[in-house]
């Protein structure tokens, strides 16, 4: 009887608050964040500061996770996520659930935007491409090819009717969305762009790259009479004098530079919702937030900066200021003439300071009362700050910390009843609970290269980089005790069975046998746990890692000379040394019956051993990399190991086979453990996250699995041979070209074959129903069977099905592999189709496709006139449904009138009315402003003549 062993699946991943390959956004209301977390997004709440909802793909990807790599929210609750394989999904935040998967990008996605209505996005990848989405429709419009490198950010001008897009080939590009062409390109830039963004308004784009200035650009409009305008003055003379010649596709204007404090690159520029700041955060610790002036406050900032000009020439006296011109002078004294400049509008307000290197802003939507704005920081720590931007300083309001360590899983332990977790980092210990995967306790602590949870779940040891070993409560949440063990890093911990004692292995070359006791110290404490030192035995080199057999029998020491000492436990003799690997041993372990050790080690072998004998059984190449935990399951010879290749795998020491490959870790595996029962197994790596495997009721077989991990392994190759292949090497893109959407996949390809079964399917079931009906007038009368295939529909019905079942934004990928005849075949059902008024909009588009790739063929054959013939039945259809739905509109329209007049309320939001009650306040406070200003400067130059009297009358 062939063996069957039973699946681990992952179950559970906890302790990443935020990654560092994607941004972080606010949602449209404001109260929550969302960030990136690995291969999914956390949707936190600011206020709460807890993970309210995650957004984890349902389907997983086959090979390595794939992270995210880009967060868009529109103002609806809608959310985009770009992944590292080019596929984006757009999630519904409120209900946390996918609401579909766009697939378009070969490369990973780098940049992500809504248009204003949230009707369509903008996509940029790796690839060089950018893409359009239809996200109502559920589908791609088209691409647009023209840049020569990575796309890295986008924004969407015009009301959606031009896109500006930037990249690391140093160029901006400005695209027109109507007719779909590059109508600007802009250089200038000396190094990669690596963010854009504009105001709410639209007037200035601003442009962050690794040059030491931002660049700032005026943007042009189009009126509906083919007029164009600014909606800032720029450079332009304001008040009067000719208005400069345009070009007509000049969309963005050189405004003007500003120099950075920093010398680090620009990573993120971002407006805030209300367009009165500007964050520029670079590539180290610090964001620059600028103030940005209306139109008002920056004429009025540029006419004293020209009457100070004018003061000091005055002052210098008459020949100066006929050398410098006449035109500044007149323009201070009555402001015929105004040149607004950048420094005029965007003023340095705050620099805000992070602990650690900033990976993204965002900033809130709602503005606070007490602030100017609140903006989100990521760091590169796994950790999330939240600051207050007001007019004179910046105060960090609050961190989501404690739900992840700061740098990577050093180790990690189960209690013996397996309820507790902990694990171990380069300051910090953690308590979790491993199956809900919430932090119960944080104690800060030393560099903790390894751990042990004593046996009632009180205590735990932590061994540390410095030589301590520090004693903590669980209970309390703190650090009893620090002991100095050893003069060098405590390496290994490991317990002696049936007994108070544990063996601890160091870099000094030695290896210690402690006890423990719980002792009270007086009559009113409580008692605490006491260690003390019994033995030591010397070694040869630094110890790596010590292992105890569950007979407490023999000790096992793995040195830095490649070698594997066992020691009699109770005399200390030598009894075997394990000669075999070619770099040292990293870790090791003893099957619970005491037959068999398994070692992994830096020569990314694995070796089990006999420990009868010392013989070895089997080396085995485990891993790609450093092989850095093996454990032994208990009760049983199957084992876990995990390395520097992101992998865990599940082995069956008996047969030395491989059982499972368990892929999920985003960087190295550094630790592992085992639940005493083997229901479950937990692993610690280095991007942060702790990841929990459980063991499911479902069977498999060692020889399926060995067919299955051959048949990705020759679709990899296959995929990776089509695309070498037929994909052109170092392709210059077109100038502005315009591509398909989507992109050739499996999916597609399965799509293409169900569709041409289903019109084999539906054509040989036309032919029995002829034969039938032939039969029929010939007077043989029999019962005509269907054919229970197509599930008691009518042949057209099914096919129209399999085309239904297609996914929209797979829809166009798939039409095009099928061949002419097909096609053919697809298009005679059209008529039969546009009964279903369900289906109108599905089948204007598949026979819009279908003709227009096949157009010149079609054309061309006699035998497809009579099917193009029948098309013209589906334009009075469309038409009807047409005006269906303008009738409802109007209908709705119409109710909305009748609801407003007997309210007495229009339909409006409230927003708009608070923001035009605080557009007059303004207004009101800037006359104001002026008013005393000018009352102002007639004082001084009241008291500036009499006292020029005055002295003049002196000297008299």
């Amino acid at each position: 009887m062939v063996k069957s062993y039973l699946r681990y699946e992952q179950a559970a991943v906890f302790g990443v608050i935020v990654s560092v390959d994607s941004n972080i956004t606010y949602d449209s209301s404001g109260k929550h964040l969302l960030a990136p977390a690995l291969e999914k997004v956390g949707v936190w709440h600011v206020r709460q500061g807890v993970c309210t909802k995650t957004l984890i793909p349902a389907v997983p990807t086959k090979g390595h996770s794939l992270s995210v790599t880009s967060i868009a929210s529109s103002h609806t609750s809608l959310v985009a996520s770009g992944y590292a394989d080019g596929s984006i999904r757009i999630w519904d935040s409120d209900k946390g659930t996918c609401e579909t998967t766009l697939n378009g990008h070969k490369g990973a996605v780098t940049a992500l935007r809504y248009n204003k209505l949230g009707s369509m996005l903008a996509s940029g990848g790796k690839d060089n491409d950018i893409i359009l989405w239809d996200v109502v429709g559920e589908t791609g419009l088209y691409r647009l090819r023209g840049h020569r490198d990575q796309v890295t950010d986008l924004v969407f001008l015009d009301s959606g009717k031009k896109l500006v897009s930037s990249s690391k080939d140093k160029f901006l590009r400005v695209w027109d969305l109507d007719t779909q062409h590059c109508m600007q390109t802009i250089s200038g830039h000396h190094s990669e762009v690596w963010s854009i963004d504009s105001d709410p308004e639209e007037r200035y784009l601003v442009t962050g790259s690794a040059d030491p200035e931002l660049r700032f650009y005026t943007i042009k409009h189009d009126m509906e009479d083919g007029q164009s305008i600014s909606n800032v003055s720029g450079t332009e003379i304001v008040n009067g004098g000719d208005p400069p010649t345009q070009n007509k596709w000049e969309v963005l204007k050189l405004f003007g530079e500003v120099r950075r404090q920093s010398k680090d690159r620009v990573a993120t520029v971002r407006f805030n919702k209300s367009g009165n700041l500007l964050a520029c955060q670079v590539a180290g610790k610090t964001v620059d937030v600028f103030h940005v002036l209306d139109e008002a406050e920056s004429k009025r900032k540029a006419k004293r900066r020209l009457h100070r000009k004018k003061e000091k020439k005055s002052a210098k006296g008459a020949p100066e200021v006929m050398e410098n011109g006449d035109t500044n002078r007149g323009a201070g004294e009555d402001g015929s003439s105004l040149v607004v400049t950048v420094p005029d509008v965007f003023k340095l307000l705050q620099t805000i300071r992070a602990s650690k290197k900033i990976c993204s802003i965002s900033f809130c939507p709602n503005t606070p009362k007490s602030s100017l704005a609140t903006i989100a920081l990521s760091l590169n720590n796994n950790l999330l700050e939240f600051y207050s931007v007001e007019s004179n300083t910046t105060t960090k309001t609050h961190a989501v910390e404690l739900q992840g360590h700061r740098s990577d899983v050093r180790s990690v332990t189960l209690s013996s009843d397996n309820s507790l977790l902990m694990s171990t980092s380069h300051n910090a210990v953690k308590i979790w609970n491993p199956s809900t995967g919430s932090c119960l306790r944080t104690i800060d602590s030393g560099y903790g290269l390894c751990s042990f949870i004593f046996p009632n779940s009180k205590y735990a040891l932590v061994g540390t980089k410095g030589g301590t070993m520090e004693i903590i409560d669980i209970g309390s949440g703190t650090s009893v005790e620090v002991v100095e063990a050893h003069g060098g890093s405590v390496r290994s911990i490991a317990a002696i069975p049936n007994e108070n004692g544990f063996v601890t292995g160091s870099a000094d070359h030695d290896v210690k046998f402690w006890e423990y006791q719980f002792k009270q110290k007086s009559a009113q404490d409580s008692k605490q746990l006491m260690v003390s030192n019994v033995r030591t035995m010397k070694m040869n080199d630094d110890v790596l890692v010590v292992a105890v057999s569950p007979d407490a029998k023999y000790i096992l020491v793995a040195l830095l000379d490649c070698t594997v000492k066992v020691f009699f436990l109770d005399s200390l003799k030598l009894f075997l040394s394990l000669y075999g690997h070619k770099l040292p041993v990293l870790c090791m372990d003893i099957s619970s019956d005491g037959d068999l050790i398994v070692t992994g080690s830096a020569d990314k072998n694995m070796k089990i051993w006999g420990l009868d004998f010392g013989d070895c059984h089997k080396s085995i190449f485990a891993h790609a990399d450093s092989v850095m935990g093996v454990q032994f399951v208990r009760n049983t010879h199957y084992m876990f190991s995990v390395g520097k290749d992101r992998l865990v795998k599940y082995w069956d020491a008996d047969k030395f086979e491989l059982l499972l490959t368990l892929e999920g870790h985003h960087a190295d595996v550094w630790c592992l453990a085992i639940s005493n029962r083997g229901d479950f197994i937990v692993t610690g790596s280095h991007d942060r996250s702790i990841r929990r495997w459980d063991r499911t009721e479902e069977p498999f077989f060692i020889e399926e699995e060995k067919e299955k991990r051959l048949e990705e392994l020759f679709e990899s190759d296959l995929d990776n041979a089509f695309e070498n292949r037929y994909a052109p090497n170092e392709e210059i893109p077109e100038e502005g070209a315009v591509a398909l959407a989507g992109k050739k996949s499996k999916e597609t390809i399965t799509a293409t074959d169900s569709i041409i079964d289903a019109l084999d399917i539906a054509e040989v079931e036309l032919k029995r129903i002829a034969e039938h009906e032939e039969e029929k007038s010939r007077g043989k009368v029999a019962e005509f069977q269907p054919n229970i295939v197509l599930l008691g529909l009518s042949p057209s019905d099914y096919v129209l099905r399999a085309v239904s079942n297609v996914q929209t934004n797979d829809l166009e990928q798939t039409l095009l592999a099928l061949s002419f005849s097909d096609a053919l075949k697809l298009l005679s059902y059209s008529k039969d189709w546009i009964l279903h008024p369900d289906k109108v909009e599905l089948i204007c588009r598949v026979v819009t496709l279908l003709v227009r790739t096949h157009y010149n063929q079609l054309h061309s054959t006699p035998a497809a006139r009579p099917v193009l013939g029948a098309l013209t039945e589906i334009h009075p259809r469309v038409k009807e449904c047409k005006d269906i739905i303008g009738y409802n509109l109007a209908a709705m329209e119409h109710i909305k009138q009748v609801k407003a007049s007997k309210s007495g309320a229009l339909f409006q939001d409230a927003k708009s009315k608070l923001q035009e009650i605080r557009a007059q306040h303004s207004k009101r406070l800037e006359t104001k402003t002026d008013l005393r200003e000018e009352n102002g400067r007639k004082r001084r130059r009241k008291n500036k003549n009499s006292s020029d009297v005055h002295v003049r009358l002196f000297d008299k």
